[in-house]
């Protein structure tokens, strides 16, 4: 056997004769056959390289196993199947029913403690007056403690305390002129108390402090006038009635066939349907509360009461929805399990009862 058979000489870098030049790349040897010449250079296999069967590299064009190649361009390594993006969301959940939101066996068994004090208070008149200026004086603890650490706000307490429990005092005792006077007093003292303080945030923190003491005790303070007159606690008992109906007929109806959103950007989980709900249990309570509870009360105009106390009582609640979202909260306590604190019971009974105070007058007087 000749050299020329091997090719060309070692070191010539061409074939033999009837050959063309040798393609870069390495030289795959004849099984068992010797090697007596030198390799031809391999030039560096770029990124994207691959190797044979025997170890060594060797330049493809698209790099190992790429996309563009079919199985049959390389049977001896078989295609890897290919793997599903994952989905770019979480993972999806079955649906589930619509939840309340809140432990509805707590709430309904703090619902029922309250109610039993309230009424039980109510079969003697101050007790109750002692009841509600007990929950002034915590919903004012509870508001201006959010204001302040959300906030900054440092709406005075003590004097807001102590003249919220005032303002309901003298409303039972002397009537409208006498809850007036009162607020008129804790506004100064609010004024007052403040100057203890560097002067930065003045302005700010008594006008926190007005509007609190306006927002808690001096609307609570129709309350007391309420109970105030000969058949009070049939008074009070009205106004907590309709405001709990109508609370929960909303609550029932929209959870049940709320599809159209009230306020979506103050109160997402309201709806129009939950207000028509409201109005149509309140009405109905009005209608049997007046006809049967107030002395001198007529059934129509229990539909009247019914329509302005859904109307206040939904008014209400938005108006604390606004309060906690500006502050970034949910609850404004955390005092009462399954339903906040004191203040998020008190968001629709507050701007209720003047509305309830003020009808009864019209209707059957003061009493």
């Amino acid at each position: 056997m000749n050299d020329s058979s091997w090719g060309a000489p070692a070191g010539s870098g061409r074939g033999g004769p009837d050959q063309g030049p040798v393609p870069a790349g390495p030289a795959h040897d004849r099984h068992g056959a010797p090697q007596t010449r030198p390799m031809p250079i391999v030039p560096d296999v770029p990124a994207g390289g691959f190797q044979d069967d025997h170890g060594r590299g060797a330049a493809h064009p698209s790099g190992p196993l790429f996309r563009d190649e079919t199985p049959h361009e390389h049977p001896q390594e078989p295609m890897p199947s290919p793997t599903p993006p994952p989905p770019s969301g979480p993972p999806s959940e079955p649906r589930q029913k619509k939840s309340a939101g809140r432990d509805l066996g707590a709430a309904i068994g703090v619902g029922v403690g309250l109610g039993v004090v309230i009424i039980a208070s109510l079969f003697w008149k101050p007790a109750f007056v002692g009841v509600l200026v007990v929950a002034v004086v915590v919903g004012l603890w509870e508001l201006t403690s959010r204001l302040q650490e959300r906030k900054a706000i440092k709406a005075p307490l003590v004097p807001l305390a102590v003249g919220g429990a005032a303002m309901v005092v003298a409303g039972y005792l002397r009537g409208a002129e006498g809850a007036w006077v009162a607020m008129a007093l804790t506004a100064l003292a609010v004024l007052v108390w403040r100057m203890t303080e560097p002067p930065e945030g003045y302005l700010r923190d008594v006008t926190a402090g007005v509007f609190a003491a306006f927002y808690v005790p001096f609307l609570a303070t129709f309350v007391a006038l309420l109970l105030a007159a000969d058949d009070g606690p049939q008074r009070v008992l009205t106004f907590l009635l309709l405001t709990v109906v109508s609370d929960t007929g909303a609550y029932a109806i929209g959870w049940r066939f709320g599809k159209h959103k009230l306020a979506p950007r103050i109160s997402p989980g309201k709806t129009r349907e939950g207000l028509v709900g409201a109005v149509t249990f309140a009405m109905a309570a009005g209608a049997l509360c007046m006809q049967f509870l107030i002395d001198d009360g007529v059934w129509w105009q229990g539909l009247v009461l019914g329509l302005a106390v859904a109307a206040s009582a939904t008014l209400g609640d938005l108006g604390e929805s606004m309060i906690k979202r500006d502050l970034g909260i949910k609850d404004m306590g955390t005092l009462l399990p399954g339903h906040g604190g004191i203040m998020d019971r008190l968001d629709s009974l507050l701007p209720t009862a003047p509305v309830v105070w003020l009808l009864l007058a019209l209707f059957v007087g003061t009493g």
